[in-house]
């Protein structure tokens, strides 16, 4: 059978339904943020448990997000980590830092979480002098799409052998799906997917989960 516009959307709501389960903080939160100002556009439940399962699957020392939006994301993530672990999370947006900052501390993981302000492409050269390279447990990234291949040149060496790259909207976005081949973060994500898994020393696949979900390991 031929994979249709309902029979996608459809798939997607089945997903949430059976794999999107939340407690009550983490089901109001975008609802919270959009009343807040803050666009609808987190990722769902059932990518957010996937993110604290892979996670979970590493040391769970030491985690990059670059994106922090509402902190929805960052949550699943935190919860994911070992019990000293931390995540580094990265937001331009003064409005988007503040309002995560707030639910981190309700949702109980603000001791496990540090916010960084200001452009990830400011941001992240700084934390590579900072963290020892081959350090870092998970990466994961949901900020501007035309950006990509920068932040994988940045991050790609700090990533630890058995770590991994996470990657949000890359088949596609609100705005654009990957068979818009015009459209620059379509162009610049079908870059980063390519330079991913490509690269001898990572393992990658894109899940068809909502907009899809690049998981790539490092093997050595």
């Amino acid at each position: 059978m031929d994979m249709t516009d309902e029979r996608w959307r459809y798939t997607g709501e089945y997903s949430r339904e059976v794999f999107g389960r939340q407690d009550a903080h983490l089901a109001g939160l975008m609802s919270e943020a959009v009343a807040g100002g803050l666009p609808d556009i987190a990722v769902s439940a059932d990518v957010g448990r996937l993110l604290m399962i892979l996670t979970s699957m590493t040391r769970g020392k030491l985690a990059i997000e670059v994106g922090t939006l509402g902190g929805y994301s960052a949550i699943w993530i935190a919860r994911g980590l070992a019990g000293d672990g931390r995540l580094i999370t990265i937001e331009r947006e003064p409005l988007y830092a503040d309002f995560a900052q707030a639910q981190f501390a309700r949702a109980g993981v603000a001791d496990r979480i540090e916010g960084r302000r200001g452009a990830a492409l400011d941001i992240l050269p700084q934390l590579a002098t900072e963290i020892e390279a081959g350090s870092v447990d998970v990466v994961f990234l949901d900020a501007d799409k035309t950006e990509y291949p920068d932040y994988w040149a940045i991050v790609r060496p700090l990533i630890v052998a058995g770590g991994l790259i996470l990657a949000d909207n890359v088949l596609g976005a609100g705005s654009w799906w990957i068979d818009n081949e015009d459209d620059p973060s379509r162009i610049a994500a079908d870059r980063f997917n390519r330079l991913v898994a490509s690269d001898p020393d990572f393992e990658a696949v894109a899940a068809p989960l909502r907009q899809g979900v690049l998981i790539g390991r490092r093997m050595k």
